[in-house]
């Protein structure tokens, strides 16, 4: 018996970020990954009443945003549902109100970073409870490497977010990074697709959890600088991201295909 024939690795199927055709194209894709990542985060946990939001910036108005809209449930949430709030906080397209205290932050991020297509802000267990410590995340496990030396601590708290000083001094502390850590309060993360800022936000929570439990069971250690460096060089890029990203797009649009809706 003959061994089998290995297949050529240019028949294989890889997923890569798609290509558009038309803007209309591009915006759809982006409001169907919005609100997959909308209902995986309800699955997941992180939402806490009405607080919590995921941007996506419009690929023809630049200045617009689209949302989840204020008060209704991931867990609910369709294509349809999405509203269009422009940089000043109104809504442009859609039926329902928007949370200005939460999209006051995100405004102020998409203005700074035009680079960013999404950000992400929610109030999850595990980065509130790194956030009311006021530490960065560690690089004590090769997931937690993809935010070394890329990820900010906004270390001042003020009460909710409504005015849009505060929406920039935070933008600013973010910088070129990918994450923050907002003392008091939680984390926000940032991609240039929906997918690789929903990526980051859950593999940031995870990071969060893990360096929390290790510290109570005993000592840490630290993976030395070189090799943070060479780890977050092969895993923190928003490809990486997108990539590591898309078994839960599956899994969330094949179990729950109404949210295209």
């Amino acid at each position: 018996m003959t061994a089998p024939t290995p297949i050529p690795a240019q028949n294989l199927q890889f997923a890569l970020p798609p290509a558009h055709q038309s803007l209309d194209d591009e915006r759809r894709h982006r409001k169907e990954r919005l609100a997959g990542a909308l209902r995986l985060f309800g699955r997941y946990g992180f939402e806490d009443g009405v607080s919590g939001h995921i941007t996506a910036r419009d690929p023809e108005f630049t200045d617009c945003y689209w949302v989840n809209p204020f008060g209704m449930p991931f867990r609910h949430i369709t294509v349809g549902d999405l509203i269009l709030v422009n940089g000043a906080g109104q809504v442009v397209e859609g039926r329902y109100h928007v949370n200005q205290a939460a999209f006051t932050v995100h405004a102020a991020v998409h203005a700074k970073r035009p680079d960013v297509v999404a950000v992400v802000h929610c109030h999850s267990v595990h980065g509130r409870a790194l956030a009311a410590l006021g530490e960065h995340i560690d690089p004590i496990t090769q997931e937690s490497c993809a935010f070394y030396e890329d990820h900010a601590l906004y270390d001042d708290y003020t009460g909710v977010s409504v005015d849009a000083d505060e929406g920039r001094r935070i933008a600013t502390a973010l910088g070129p990074r990918k994450a923050m850590v907002l003392r008091n309060h939680g984390l926000l993360t940032v991609g240039d697709t929906v997918d690789a800022a929903a990526w980051w936000f859950i593999s940031m929570d995870r990071c969060s959890q893990v360096q929390l439990a290790a510290r109570a069971a005993g000592r840490t250690y630290l993976i030395d600088h070189k090799h943070a460096i060479a780890t977050r060089d092969q895993l923190g890029t928003d490809l990486a991201a997108w990539i590591n990203y898309q078994p839960s797009w599956q899994d969330i649009s094949r179990s729950e295909p109404d949210l295209l809706a």
